[in-house]
Formats: structure tokens, sequence, C-alpha cells
């Protein structure tokens, strides 16, 4: 713990700040990126929001108070903004956030950086239904094999709740696989 404080200083000392940035993002970019890209599902939006992830981070770490650890707090700031980006985005074109989720998935195989084969489509489409919490827990746990004390950071939720949320995602996951 005394390592990350220490390497928060340096970001925030204006000295050491753009090594310290430097090694921020060579660090969590692509952690960020795919549990942005987990949430999106589109390359390009991903880029877009994890942009702006690092934006928020920079903009606000001197509010950083270190009662989490920074990969959390950054993943919850990585969270928010993807879900405000999905809002946003179903709102300018006028459908629901899981209308459009659905539309990302026909897109996907369309996608240079999706390789998944009908399985994967398939269970994009499942994770859709779900209800929100149930979709992000599900996909931290199963895409990013994040520990659920680290989901219970991230999204501020006891890990007892997380394991209920992953254990009602798994079974509605099946359910759809096997009838569709």
């Amino acid at each position: 713990m005394q390592e990350e404080k220490e390497f928060i200083q340096e970001l925030l000392n204006p000295k050491t700040q753009n090594q310290a940035f430097e090694k921020l993002l060579k660090e969590y970019q692509k952690p960020l990126y795919n549990h942005i890209r987990n949430i999106v599902l589109n390359h390009d939006d991903a880029d877009d929001v994890l942009q702006n992830t690092f934006v928020k981070v920079f903009q606000y770490l001197n509010r950083f108070k270190g009662e989490s650890k920074l990969f959390s707090w950054m993943y919850r700031i990585a969270t928010n903004e993807a879900l405000t980006f999905l809002n946003q985005k179903a709102k300018k074109h006028g459908m629901s956030s899981e209308t459009l989720q659905n539309k990302a998935i026909d897109n996907l195989k369309a996608d240079v950086y999706f390789d998944g084969d009908e399985i994967q489509t398939k269970l994009q489409k499942a994770i859709v239904l779900l209800p929100e919490k149930q979709r992000l827990v599900f996909k931290m746990k199963y895409f990013e094999e994040l520990k659920y004390e680290e989901i219970s950071e991230i999204l501020g939720t006891s890990v007892g709740a997380l394991k209920a949320s992953y254990h009602h995602a798994i079974k509605k996951i099946e359910a759809f696989v096997t009838t569709n």
C-alpha cells in the first residue's frame, strides 16, 4: 500500500507527473480497455471511453483519498464512463440501452477485433438480457476473472450480493443458451 501512495504522489507532483502517468497508462491501459470493451462491445467506442476514463483519472486524481486501491477507483470511473456512454448513445439514437446492445452484438461479426464464434455471439445476446448489475458482475467475473473482493470495491456492493447476482446471471444465461 505504501508503494501505491508513493506512486500517487508521483502522479500529483508536476516534476514526476508525466513519467508516472506513462507508467499508469502502460500498466492499466489494456485491462481498462478490456473492461470497457466488455461493456460497450464496439472497439471504437471502447477507445473513446478509455480516453475519457484516463482524462477523468488525471483530472480527479487529486481527489483520490486512497479509501480503495487505485485499480478499483479507476475501474469504477471506467465502468461509470462506459455506462454513461451507452445511455447517451442509446438516447441519441432514440432507443433503449438493451436495443443498442443488441445492435452492437449483431455488428460484432463484422468487427475485426472480435474473434468469437456462434456460441460467443449467443452468449453476448444472453448477457444483454440481464439486468445491468448482473451483466456487470458476470462480465467482470467471467471475462475479466476479477475476484469478488475486487468487484465489491469497484461496484460498492457486498461480496454476498455479488455472488447472488453472478449465480442468477449464470442461471439466466444457461436458460437462454439452451432454449435459443
